[in-house]
């Protein structure tokens, strides 16, 4: 665990020490937007996609470095998403990570467009990532955008807004965290594939391993929210029952929840199979985020 957590720590400073140089400065003008930006994609995150996408580049025998621009693509992705999801529009919540939201420190109107700036600028980096014999530009940009699209990211967004204080089924809940969690993580690890010349077959356990992975992550999510305090979750506890939204210990209960956790982790870790040894960071990493819940 030890040796995860230094190639975690290796790898953050090296996403963070990225996306410092691919964010326009805090005082570019308009300085307001630009503050705003920075301040919810440096706010301690994990950094757990843009790792997962230059682990994905590593199972695939490429070079890291060069999954290093759609690795800050997707984090300005995620980050955007955060942003609009804790307006007060959407979910209402006054902490992220720890601190006050971006809406509680720059308005309501910064928010928004500090999100629309940062979604608008994940492309514009991913753009410049190198192109491989079997991956073009065009292909990272479609895959990013489809993720991120009406169909998956805000989909799910718009599937839990209209599914708040309804009795959802159990494959319900899933489409939505199929779209709102599982896409994004599932396109970060296909486009660390894809910078290092992924065969389809490697493509397509990549896309096993991100959605199972996404899963997981999302069941351990809601477990933690009934588990967890605002202080060591870093966000408001128990947002989502007060919300009325529908969660997997809501409808499977606390302990079949975890043994959900536990057979999507398992199921993402047989996905790896056809990487051998070189995919030993994505078992670590997906054991890792099980072990939250623990």
């Amino acid at each position: 665990m030890s040796d995860l957590k230094a190639y975690l720590n290796h790898h953050r400073r090296e996403v963070d020490a990225a996306l410092r140089s691919m964010l326009p400065r805090a005082t570019t003008r308009p300085a307001t937007v630009h503050k705003a930006m920075r301040y919810s994609v440096f706010a301690g995150g994990k950094r757990l996609r843009p790792i997962l996408t230059l682990a994905a580049a590593e199972a695939c025998e490429g070079d890291p470095g060069d999954a290093l621009r759609p690795a800050c693509a997707v984090e300005m992705i995620h980050t955007y998403s955060l942003i609009h999801d804790d307006l007060p529009c959407m979910d209402d919540d006054d902490l992220r990570r720890g601190r006050p939201t971006s809406h509680k420190v720059f308005g309501e109107g910064i928010a928004v467009l500090a999100g629309d700036a940062l979604l608008t600028e994940a492309f514009a980096v991913l753009a410049g990532t190198p192109e491989t014999k079997r991956h073009a530009t065009r292909h990272y940009l479609a895959e990013l955008a489809a993720a991120a699209g009406s169909k998956e990211l805000i989909g799910g967004q718009v599937l839990d807004l209209e599914g708040e204080g309804h009795d959802l089924t159990r494959a319900q809940l899933v489409r939505i965290h199929e779209a709102k969690t599982a896409a994004l993580l599932t396109a970060s690890v296909r486009l660390g594939g894809m910078t290092a010349n992924a065969t389809p077959h490697r493509m397509k356990a990549l896309t096993a391993f991100g959605r199972n992975l996404g899963l997981a992550f999302q069941v351990i999510d809601d477990i933690l929210d009934v588990t967890q305090s605002t202080e060591q979750l870093g966000k408001t506890a128990g947002k989502d029952a007060d919300a009325g939204k529908a969660t997997y210990p809501a409808i499977l209960g606390l302990e079949a929840s975890r043994a959900e956790a536990r057979r999507l982790t398992q199921k993402a870790l047989s996905a790896l199979k056809p990487f051998r040894r070189h995919g030993h960071r994505l078992e670590q990493i997906a054991r890792y985020l099980l072990d939250r819940e623990y």
